[in-house]
This record gives structure tokens, sequence and C-alpha cells, in this order.
């Protein structure tokens, strides 16, 4: 069983904003029930260098751990964060909620720093669950990645997925190993160019012809 820790909390908020004190309100019971350890609320009226340090011109903004959330966040959807957090799980959950909210920067910087995390990125890729919006914005994260070494130690991962009952993730596969630029994932490829599915055979030659160029 995963240990629980309290995570520590860092709030914005503003004078005027109307969404802020329903989350104060949220986070100041989570605080009392001891499931934050410790919570610091800043006025980014009367200290705007507290706003710029971590990167942001909106309020309410929440982090929770190591997650950054902005907006209106219900009693729920705190509670929730707050567990992940104190269990040290979710980064998957995370990633998704910053690409349904079309943050794919905040996930190539997460990434990028902890280089670990990239499989949890592609298991939204394996989950019925994964919202369109979060589906799309892998790709936007992998696009920045291609070629890179980070992209390219993923390969086990992409060939997993490659072999998926689902055709859709086989297809996001194909086009991902194409994104390596490795000679190790043209066989793979080359097998995905024979698929029983269209769109994979369609999305493989594509790949295929991308790593043949890469190899000349």
């Amino acid at each position: 069983m995963t240990k629980k820790e309290a995570p520590e909390v860092l709030f914005l908020l503003a004078t005027g904003c109307a969404l802020c004190p329903s989350v104060l309100e949220g986070l100041s019971q989570l605080l009392k029930q001891g499931e934050i350890g410790r919570m610091e609320a800043v006025n980014i009226v009367e200290h705007p260098e507290i706003a710029q340090k971590v990167g942001t011109r909106s309020v309410p903004w929440t982090r929770i751990g190591a997650f950054e959330l902005e907006g209106m966040l219900t009693p729920a959807e705190l509670s929730q964060w707050v567990d992940l957090a104190s269990r040290n799980k979710g980064t998957d959950a995370y990633f998704s909620h910053l690409l349904e909210i079309q943050r794919p920067d905040k996930v190539i910087s997460w990434v990028k720093s902890k280089q670990d995390s990239l499989p949890l990125l592609l298991s939204l890729l394996e989950s019925d669950q994964t919202p369109m919006a979060a589906r799309i914005g892998v790709g936007v994260v992998l696009e920045e990645l291609q070629g890179s070494d980070l992209l390219q130690s993923t390969l086990p991962t992409l060939i997993a997925l490659s072999q998926s009952s689902h055709a859709n993730t086989r297809a996001d596969a194909a086009h991902y190993l194409g994104l390596t630029h490795s000679s190790d994932a043209i066989d793979r490829v080359r097998e995905l160019h024979n698929d029983e599915n269209p769109d994979v055979r369609e999305i493989a030659a594509d790949s295929l012809n991308l790593l043949q160029a890469e190899m000349k």
C-alpha cells in the first residue's frame, strides 16, 4: 500500500476574483482535515512577483504538491488532486488535464525534466477513457520531441502500443514510431504497413518513408 504524505499547497488569488473564495474554502477544509500539510495563500495584487515567479497571470491558481492547476476546482476535484499528490501518483491524470486545457508546453517541460515520466504520457493512448483533446495533445508533445534521444528511449513502449487490439492505438503508435527517427523502428513499421486496418497501413507507409529518408 502506497504511503500517504499530506502535500503542501500554494494558492494564488486576487482581490475581486469571483472564483477564488470557493477554491480557498475547499482548500481550507482539506487543511483542517489534515489532508493538506501546509498551505500558503497569496494575493497577487499585493505580491505580483509571486505570480511572475510561478509563470501565471490568471487566478485562481493552485499548486498541490507538484501539480499546478488553473481555474475553478470543486471540493471533489481538490480532494482528488490532494489524494493523488499525497500518494505521489496521478502524473498521467495531470498530463491529461494539461492537454485538455491546451497546455502541452507544461507537459513538454515536465517530461524533459523528469524523463522517466514519458511512458506515463504514452499510457494515455491505451485508455478508452482518455479524452480526444488529450490524445491530440499527446501528438503535439511528441512532435516537439521527434528525433530526440528522449523519444527514442520509448521505443519498447511504442512497439508495445503498436500491438494493441485497438486500431486507433496502433495507428497512433505507427505515427510516433516514425517520429523517433530511429532505424530500430523500421522493422515494426514495416509490419504495420501490412496491418488489417487501412488507416494503420496508410500511416505506417508515411512513417516508413520518413524513417527511410532519415537513414539516407
